[in-house]
């Protein structure tokens, strides 16, 4: 693989359970996959160094144990982005 290829993990979190890999996919696929997630509004959180280690796990594998605090943060970045919009989105109404 080339080094600087684009790689992009979609990671899934239910509350229940560690969370898994949903989707993962490095160069024309990876950039789809983060096409479909703006058109979905869905946050981005970039990190090369994580995407490498996520995209090591195979799609409906469980995040181990050992990122669990880096994928804490993405997963605490993605939630503090989404009640930004939504405070914004609560001002304009």
């Amino acid at each position: 693989m080339r080094k600087g290829t684009k790689k992009a993990v979609a990671l899934e979190y239910d509350g229940s359970e560690a969370p898994s890999v949903i989707a993962s996919a490095q160069g024309k696929l990876a950039e789809k996959i983060i096409e479909i997630a703006r058109m979905h509004n869905v946050p981005l959180y970039e990190d090369a160094d994580l995407a490498e280690a996520l995209s090591l796990l195979k799609v409906g594998e469980k995040i181990p144990e050992n990122l669990f605090k880096a994928v804490a943060e993405v997963f605490g970045y993605c939630y503090w982005i989404n009640e930004k919009l939504k405070n914004k989105l609560d001002a304009t109404f």
